[in-house]
């Protein structure tokens, strides 16, 4: 085909799985792509395709034979199984059995609207997708709570690898269950679920703001599949039973515990020390929406929290490491658009969460939220500061620095911290070393103090102490040893401190992400 891109009726027709193709490569398969493959897929269908529910099959049609082994190629890569067959004036691209069911699934759930009723506008294609539809439908609830004095939990359906988490709540005497979302896409995906569970509901805009919702009462959702019904029956029963459970929620209510609606259960805690704030489920759809909605704000696996799928009937796990915390803060005040949104959610539940874990819970959470808004904040450009060490006050001008990597002798990375600045008018050159150390692998800073005579070294370690408290807030430890040499020691809470300097902010972040232990 390449000798024949010329032509824009080839190019048009080579464009679409070809770019599918590279979308599945470097992006890889999940609900996002999965959201434009279907799209591109629906528009193909929709023009010149065919759907039969009767007998299970799904095509496309090409003019070429290249281009229906381009198209056979991208559904590969989606995992759905073709065969590109002469249709005697072109080519048809054919799926069947368990793989039409997969691409029909995916034509319902992000395809054009299923409009019905008039003859002229109802989507007979489409129509035929509904009944190849959701044969791996999964309906379940979670979380039961108190919220806003009603009774209320978390109903996920998924089905296809794609998840939806809506609020169902005993509201009086009624069964409600909603979904509501800035993202009227969202909203539409979550409708097509529901219309899949046998519930017809449209997707509505609440008032004048920007937010679309879809909502339905008990006569609808007693109209909904078995499994459906089966699940809000098990919420219901259990919500009765814990009428006491309920009451005590309400205390706990009145004195400020609540939980965030659209938010799942995090714990927070404190576990030697250390901040733990873990989420956990048996439900993998659970942990895959979670761990989306992490990378949806910014944050990143491996380096930011971890991930560990539940297996058998065990749970798993979403882990929020310090780091992701911290990025987290700075994302809420340094990102952008519906990321800065998510992240600024994200942080204010943790801290909730923390407080109603105990005070120094929430004072842990607390500080490294203030660490993470702080990174970057400040520049080394034209500072100056006055300080006080060991009683007596000193003027810190700084007018050099920089950040460098290097290797020890054992192989290990090193960071090095040079500023050059002017302490009370005598300028000199500080270099603090950072190296992982112990079984804890902590961050330990170390500076030499070096002059010929020991009333010098010991002026030049105050005014090194003053450069630090300046930039940090916290003075070194300072050590004299047996030979007169003196050595500054810095900890973690001293490079956090460094780190709250745009100058230096990117080459710390880097060598804490590679130094750290996996």
């Amino acid at each position: 085909m390449k000798s024949r891109l010329d032509d824009d009726k080839i190019a048009r027709e080579v464009i679409a799985p070809a770019l599918l193709l590279i979308q599945a490569e470097r992006l890889g398969v999940d609900e996002t792509t999965l959201k434009y493959f279907a799209a591109v897929i629906s528009g193909a269908i929709g023009g010149d395709g065919h759907v039969s529910a009767a007998m299970r099959k799904v095509e496309l049609a090409s003019g070429e034979r290249e281009v229906a082994l381009l198209w056979k190629a991208a559904l590969a890569s989606h995992g759905i199984k073709a065969k590109a067959r002469d249709a005697g004036v072109g080519f048809n691209v054919v799926t069947s059995g368990d793989d039409a069911v997969k691409l029909a699934r995916l034509y319902f759930l992000y395809g054009p609207p299923l409009l019905e009723g008039d003859e002229r506008i109802i989507n007979h294609k489409l129509a035929e997708a509904v009944k190849l539809r959701a044969e791996g439908l999964n309906i379940h609830w979670e979380g039961l709570r108190l919220t806003k004095n009603r009774v209320a939990a978390d109903l996920i359906i998924s089905e296809g690898g794609v998840a939806v988490k809506y609020n169902v709540y005993l509201r009086g005497d009624a069964i409600v269950l909603q979904f509501r979302s800035s993202d009227r896409g969202r909203v539409e995906l979550a409708a097509r679920l529901l219309r899949l569970a046998g519930v017809t509901a449209d997707v509505k805009k609440e008032g004048g703001r920007d937010v679309w919702y879809v909502e339905a009462t008990t006569d609808m959702l007693a109209a909904g599949r078995e499994e459906l019904r089966k699940a809000l029956a098990e919420f219901v029963r259990t919500a009765v039973k814990n009428e006491k459970k309920a009451e005590h929620w309400l205390e706990k209510l009145e004195r400020g515990l609540t939980l965030r609606e659209g938010w799942p259960k995090y714990n927070v805690q404190l576990t030697e020390g250390a901040l733990v704030v873990r989420y956990r489920s048996t439900d993998p759809d659970c942990i895959e929406q979670e761990a989306r909605r992490l990378r949806d704000m910014g944050l990143e696996e491996g380096k930011h929290y971890t991930v560990k799928k539940p297996e058998g009937r065990g749970a798993g796990y979403l882990y929020i490491l310090r780091e992701g915390l911290a990025h987290a803060a700075w994302l809420s005040v340094r990102g952008e658009g519906e990321q800065q949104r998510l992240a600024a959610e994200f942080v204010e539940y943790i801290l909730q969460r923390a407080k109603e874990a105990g005070d120094d819970v929430h004072e842990k959470a607390k500080e490294i939220v203030k660490r993470g808004k702080e990174r970057a904040s400040l520049e080394l450009e034209g500072f100056e500061k006055k300080v006080e060490v060991n009683g007596k006050e000193h003027v810190v001008k700084v007018v050099g620095w920089g950040a460098e990597f290097d290797k020890g002798r054992s192989g290990k990375k090193l960071l090095r911290i040079r500023i050059t600045a002017e302490v009370d008018g005598v300028r000199s050159d500080y270099t603090i070393t950072y190296s992982r150390r112990g079984a804890r692998n902590e961050a330990v800073g170390r500076a030499y103090v070096s002059a010929d005579a020991p009333e010098d070294r010991k002026a030049g370690a105050e005014r090194f102490a003053a450069v630090v408290k300046a930039l940090t807030g916290r003075e070194p430890r300072i050590i004299e040893k047996n030979d007169g040499t003196i050595e500054a020691v810095c900890g973690s809470a001293h490079l956090e401190g460094f780190m709250r300097y745009a100058e230096l902010a990117d080459a710390i972040a880097r060598w804490l992400e590679e130094t750290g232990r996996r």
